[in-house]
């Protein structure tokens, strides 16, 4: 049995379950490769992005039927107009979305909301990364589009008549809604992602609303910047929620008895000392020049429980103690983060962790 997919293969976008790409429905590309064991098609788009298809996900692509790119003169004009059309449903649908999203979140976590919006912003962005139907379906929703005239510059809209449209071909078995679908497909994205970023701007521990998703502790990896606390740091909320008052930035390097271990610089070092944020009645920290000084001789009841801690060649400290260690912590669980946290493209993710164990 022939592979469905062979390098050099023209394909088009119909749908993807990753909500961070620039990608949209329509856009094309060529087939670099197909893993048929993993179910995986990379593909080489036009776009310039190098985004791979896991089918066994949900995302799914259309061959690009060599007629398609015939040489005859009827067939480009077909294709300028079919491609244009369709660039333009997705335009509109990415703008009816947006909108959508803009009303919707007034009244959910906007200045329409009642009750606590961050608590509820949580959970639907908790929802939304983890793919939750009963969250997803709670979002607005766009109706199909059914007018008569999608050969102009309005609104692009298709219905039987869509046979009329020149350079339109008409509805085929293969294809019965290929401009309503994209229209529709980019207007559910807009609308997942817009709704995604209004929750971060409300949750925000930066103040500036940019998506920490990729910090989050289920993607870090040894070598990778996170987010880091302990649970001596949880503070109850009003709500009955549970939050962190601060988390610090620093990069895993290795795991103890399940507990992070991770380097920072002088200043996250410096603001758990000045914010007293590391647990008191287990270890209270100094600065001695460049060392940090670790004295838990009252907890431990023992005078030789002080511990120096020197900064590394890079100027970096390990941060730990005997009677308080730390984890890595959503970036979304904290009211405030001290550190420079790297943009998506710039993080790091090495080597995972050993066997056994976990940040």
């Amino acid at each position: 049995m022939s592979s469905p997919y062979q390098r050099g293969q023209r394909v088009a976008l119909e749908h993807t379950t990753d909500p961070h790409t620039g990608l949209r429905p329509g856009d094309l590309g060529t087939v670099r490769d197909y893993h048929p064991d993993l179910q995986t098609v990379d593909v080489d788009w036009d776009t310039g992005s190098r985004l791979s298809m896991c089918l066994d996900a949900g995302d799914r692509l259309r061959i690009v039927d060599s007629t398609t790119w015939s040489d005859t003169p009827a067939q480009p004009r077909i294709t300028a107009d079919r491609e244009r059309l369709l660039r333009a449903a997705r335009a509109d649908g990415a703008a009816t979305g947006h909108s959508l999203a803009e009303w919707w979140a007034q009244e959910t976590i906007g200045g329409r909301a009642t009750g606590n919006v961050k608590t509820r912003a949580r959970r639907i962005l908790a929802g939304i990364d983890d793919g939750d139907p009963a969250v997803l379906d709670g979002l607005p929703a766009t109706e199909p589009i059914t007018a008569t005239d999608v050969s102009g510059d309005n609104r692009p809209e298709r219905s039987n008549e869509a046979a009329a449209v020149p350079g339109w071909p008409a509805p085929t078995a293969r294809e019965p809604d290929e401009l309503s679908d994209a229209y529709l497909d980019s207007a559910h994205q807009a609308i997942v992602e817009r709704v995604a970023q209004m929750c971060r701007m409300v949750l925000s521990p930066t103040g500036d609303g940019r998506d920490l998703s990729h910090v989050r502790p289920d993607r870090l990896r040894l070598g990778s910047i996170g987010v880091f606390a302990g649970d001596w740091a949880w503070r109850p909320t009003e709500d009955g929620d549970v939050r962190v008052p601060v988390g610090f930035v620093g990069t895993l390097i290795d795991s103890w008895n399940g507990w992070a271990v991770f380097t920072c610089t002088r200043p996250v070092a410096e603001a758990m000392d000045a914010d007293r944020v590391v647990d008191s009645t287990a270890a209270i920290l100094t600065f001695n020049a460049d060392a940090i000084i670790v004295d838990q001789r009252r907890v431990e009841d023992d005078p030789q429980a002080i511990e120096r801690i020197e900064p590394d060649e890079a100027g970096q400290y390990v941060v730990m103690g005997r009677s308080w260690c730390w984890d890595a912590v959503d970036p979304y669980d904290c009211d405030h983060i001290v550190g420079d946290l790297p943009h998506p493209a710039g993080q790091q993710q090495t080597t995972g962790l050993r066997d056994g164990e976990h940040a």
